[in-house]
């Protein structure tokens, strides 16, 4: 099919092009998945077999976009930038100039200001990032609502990358089994400062603008500030050596929550397909968090084999490989099982009673039905870690039993 004769169809089914001529679209690209309602605005190029566009999308309202693969849910704004392989849940907006690329996922209502880059970074819904920040390998909950949300100031980075050229990096602000409840206290990472990954840092935590976080936070609530700069001279062949059961118990709690919230999205995510959240935006997400699982796995992998090589006797990594090879494929106990059975039970009554709204359903569950479901993916994260927890002898927190 020519792109006229695309263009040509969108437009005839209520996709506004206010500048066709200007509208560049891929010959692999179906327009049955861009829907009516639609703006796509001149500039704008749209690429991919994948690629989704739901009703009141508006692409390119301040600048040219770029799109490939990418799954747009209802009412999503990218104003500019790049977009491959990422998926936007319903109302989450993007500034201009933004590079945002696979393993990508902004959940409802999340957004970005203008010139801000991510990759394998998942954003949980109102998570709010400002201008000028690259934020990539991250995870971020925390927040209950549009006025009570986690963000990210201005000038941030999350520094992702080693000097042993390796991205065992991710960071998670919060955690899924809590964070998907909507229930939380937010976390605040002040303008022009950084983040080491990889790091984890409790709800509630607040990072003063202008500090670089070396370390976890596992306590709730807390304020970090920087102190007085101080200058260090060692040599360059010890650095590799660092705290490496730290930077691979991080990983393991990473890959864990990234299991759960795989499991919250297969189990949870599903029952409320409906013309807001429709089957083609739910297997995108699917194919995010199972990309983002591979690509964690990956980097962990790469990263042990690198450690090896310095440590070639030590018998924690010596005996690794099959512990990794097992967080592709969890086996998930009888007893979460069991706990998944009775938190679906609940949030299919309150469907029942209160119709087929996500964000609806979740903020009104009761304290009781939060915590059953928090035990559930608790048990998930802990299945699905349990034979890097074993060998660390940590919990499935990755704290010190």
């Amino acid at each position: 099919m020519q792109m006229e004769d695309k263009k040509n169809i969108l437009m005839h089914k209520g996709v506004c092009l206010p500048l066709p001529q200007c509208v560049e679209i891929g010959d692999e690209v179906d327009p049955e998945r861009i829907l009516a309602g639609v703006t796509i605005h001149g500039g704008s190029k749209i690429y991919g077999r994948k690629t989704l566009i739901c009703k009141g999308a508006q692409i390119g309202y301040e600048s040219p976009v770029t799109i490939e693969n990418c799954h747009l849910g209802p009412d999503v704004l990218l104003a500019g930038g790049f977009f491959k392989n990422a998926v936007f849940l319903k109302g989450a907006k993007a500034g201009p100039c933004a590079h945002v690329r696979e393993g990508t996922i902004f959940e409802e209502s999340a957004s970005i200001a203008h010139t801000v880059g991510l990759k394998q970074t998942i954003l949980f819904p109102y998570v709010t990032i400002g201008s000028l920040v690259n934020f990539c390998d991250c995870l971020m909950a925390g927040g209950t609502d549009a006025k009570n949300h986690s963000e990210v100031g201005s000038s941030y980075i999350h520094f992702n990358f080693t000097p042993l050229q390796d991205k065992a990096t991710p960071s998670i602000m919060g955690d899924v089994p809590r964070g998907v409840m909507l229930n939380q206290e937010p976390i605040f990472l002040g303008g022009q400062g950084g983040l080491v990954g990889p790091a984890r840092l409790a709800f509630g935590t607040v990072i003063a603008a202008g500090t670089i976080c070396r370390k976890d936070e596992f306590r709730p609530g807390r304020l970090i500030f920087g102190g007085p700069s101080s200058e260090g001279n060692i040599r360059r062949s010890a650095l590799p050596a660092g705290n490496y059961t730290r930077i691979i118990t991080n990983n393991v709690v990473y890959i864990g929550n990234l299991a759960a919230l795989h499991q919250w999205y297969v189990f949870v995510r599903r029952l409320f397909i409906c013309e807001d959240f429709p089957l083609p935006l739910y297997e995108g997400l699917i194919d995010a968090i199972t990309a983002a699982i591979d690509e964690r796995v990956k980097r962990l992998e790469d990263y042990i084999c690198k450690i090896k090589m310095i440590n070639p006797d030590d018998k924690l990594l010596a005996s690794w490989d099959p512990a990794v090879a097992m967080f592709r494929n969890p086996v998930y106990s009888g007893n979460t099982v069991v706990l998944r059975n009775q938190f679906l039970k609940a949030i299919s009554n309150e469907i029942e009673l209160k119709g087929c709204n996500y964000m609806t359903i979740i903020k009104s569950l009761s304290s009781d039905d939060a915590k059953a479901g928090t035990a559930w993916l608790d048990a998930v994260v802990a299945d699905s870690g349990k034979p890097g927890f074993k060998m660390l002898k940590i919990g499935n927190s990755g704290e010190k039993r």
